[in-house]
């Protein structure tokens, strides 16, 4: 299924993800890292394993988990802990470069059969951006593991990492360097043949920003985007859902080069070629996967 939508849900509140869930979000992403205090990830752990096996049908949203860093001790503790709730896909924090995606692939290989997992089925979205490292492996991405699904970014963290004070002007523009980590992220999945997703959108109580951003991130090549809060879903859901105006002009151009024995085809006074095409076939196959619903994960509640 494309995923539009991928909303975060702190690990630790039962109430916040159970109204993530009752929402129209296309993923639910329940962090263990950043939202859940040092001494409540114990019971964090427990509570997404709970949550995860209470949820084993998965046809219309799918559940995803975001560890800690690699580099730190509670990644392996978060995924011994969760694995057997059969989670959708990992998000991988705090990357620095497609190595970590190899190693988390490894650790999957394990952990999957240990727990009864079927095999492959868990998948790995890595924030490609957050650490210095990180911004200069963005090409490597190919080949990391049959389990990646696509790359996404972060400028909070990646402004930590550099010592910035701020990320931002003073009109609320991403500074040249986070521009820059944005453009690498999307033309880095390209590389790889997987998705770009993009970041959230910070100032979640304006609604007619957040609808410009979505609108701008589609249009730039990015196919689903992060939330951070339940009422932005529907409006990254509406901006990532191709329009029915498009899906017909796609369906036109299409049938315009089946019919033609060149490159280019002229369609209402423009003349169009191949890149027009691969388009076209993008738009369809995204319009497709949209009604689509999520796979179910095997296996029965517990």
């Amino acid at each position: 299924m494309m995923l539009r939508s991928l909303l975060f849900t702190p690990g630790d509140s039962l109430k916040k993800i159970e109204k993530g869930a009752a929402g129209p979000a296309d993923a639910l992403i329940l962090d263990l890292e950043d939202s859940v205090a040092e001494a409540n990830r114990p019971d964090a752990r427990r509570l997404v394993h709970d949550f995860l096996a209470a949820h084993r049908e998965r046809t219309r949203q799918q559940l995803w988990v975001r560890i800690n860093p690699l580099d730190t001790p509670h990644a392996r503790l978060d995924l011994a802990a969760v694995i057997a709730g059969r989670p959708d896909g990992i998000v991988l924090p705090k990357v620095r470069s497609s190595t970590d995606v190899t190693m988390l692939s490894h650790y999957l290989d394990a952990l999957e059969p240990a727990f009864d997992v079927p095999v492959s089925s868990v998948r790995i979205l890595p924030v490609a951006t957050e650490t210095a490292q990180a911004i200069f492996a963005l090409g490597t991405y190919a080949g990391a593991s049959p389990r990646l699904l696509a790359l996404t970014w972060g400028a909070e963290d990646l402004a930590a990492a550099i010592g910035a004070s701020a990320n931002r002007d003073a009109s609320g523009r991403l500074e040249f360097t986070y521009q820059m980590a944005r453009s690498l992220c999307l033309v880095g999945a390209a590389a790889a043949d997987v998705a770009a997703i993009e970041t959230i959108f910070p100032d979640f109580r304006n609604h007619v920003g957040l609808q410009a951003y979505a609108n701008v991130a589609r249009r730039d090549g990015f196919r689903g985007m992060m939330a951070i809060h339940p009422g932005q879903v529907e409006i990254i859901n509406n901006a990532f859902t191709p329009s029915g105006d498009e899906i017909a002009w796609a369906t036109r151009v299409v049938a315009a080069f089946a019919g033609s024995t060149t490159g280019t085809v002229g369609l209402d006074g423009q003349m169009l070629d191949m890149p027009h095409l691969k388009q076209a076939r993008r738009l369809l196959e995204t319009a497709s996967l949209k009604a689509q619903p999520t796979r179910a994960s095997k296996g029965t509640p517990s």
